[in-house]
């Protein structure tokens, strides 16, 4: 473990973002042929918000029911009284920028489109996490249950819903399969690896979640922290969630291990 340390933080010396590591709550990474978790550290089994992860479910859902139709279509125009937490939101928005810039209110249209029984049904039909799409006294669940609301998951059930995404075993369309991973693939390949992924923060967590493929291999992963005040605060915590993964990824498959 100290020699996976030791090259952790030498991976993260050409990343700006390494200050994630010190809120680290949780890494995870397991083969997707298997299932066996190849790396568990810290608290994998806590249950939190989603936040903008979840966006990978409601792609599958998006472009299983047909509201999405593929990378760049449908484009959406931005009205006044969507949500507007970041300027990058204010613009007419298709699938890519969705889910790059992590456009909330699309999200929203599209869970709106879907109703509430069919939402519900596709996060059961999924086994995401607690399944839980109520909402609360201040959330409407079906569009705002996965921002600090009732829908929330785990690391080790990130990478089960994961798993299941990459073997296409969640009951929807190839297209929905191929578009999610079209819109999630992270151009930098760290050491050869292909990478597709989601961050996604709220409530003071960061995620980032996906997969990984090199050669006949191909891994799930989750990396969950908690933003602290040493961290840049102008940076969302996904972002660092993400940045200090990527660092460090390549050193993790060097030397998987659990603990």
């Amino acid at each position: 473990m100290r020699l996976l340390k030791v090259a952790a933080l030498a991976a993260c010396s050409w990343s700006v973002i390494c200050a994630a590591n010190a809120a680290e709550i949780c890494t995870a990474i397991a083969n997707v042929e298997r299932g066996d978790v190849v790396l568990e550290r810290g608290a994998c089994q806590e249950r939190v918000t989603p936040a903008s992860t979840f966006k990978l479910a409601i792609s599958l859902m998006g472009y299983d029911a047909g509201f999405l139709q593929d990378e760049l279509h449908p484009v959406l125009p931005y009205r006044k009284g969507y949500v507007d937490w970041r300027a990058s939101w204010l613009h007419p928005t298709e699938p890519t920028k969705w889910m790059r810039d992590s456009v909330v209110w699309y999200s929203q249209q599209i869970t709106t489109a879907l109703g509430k029984d069919r939402f519900a049904a596709y996060v059961r039909q999924f086994q995401y996490g607690n399944a839980d799409v109520t909402g609360d006294a201040e959330n409407d669940g079906l569009t705002m249950s996965w921002i600090g609301s009732s829908l929330r998951i785990s690391p080790l059930e990130q990478l089960a819903f994961l798993r299941k995404l990459v073997n296409r075993q969640l009951g929807v369309s190839q297209h929905a399969y191929d578009m999610t991973a079209a819109i999630t693939h992270y151009e930098i390949a760290p050491d050869g690896w292909d990478i597709h992924g989601k961050y996604g923060a709220a409530s003071g967590y960061g995620w980032y979640v996906g997969w990984a493929a090199k050669g006949a291999r191909t891994v799930t992963f989750a990396r969950l922290i908690r933003k602290e005040k040493t961290d840049p605060q102008e940076v969302p915590a996904g972002v660092l969630a993400r940045d200090a993964f990527i660092a460090e990824f390549p050193a993790l498959m060097a030397r998987p291990t659990r603990g």
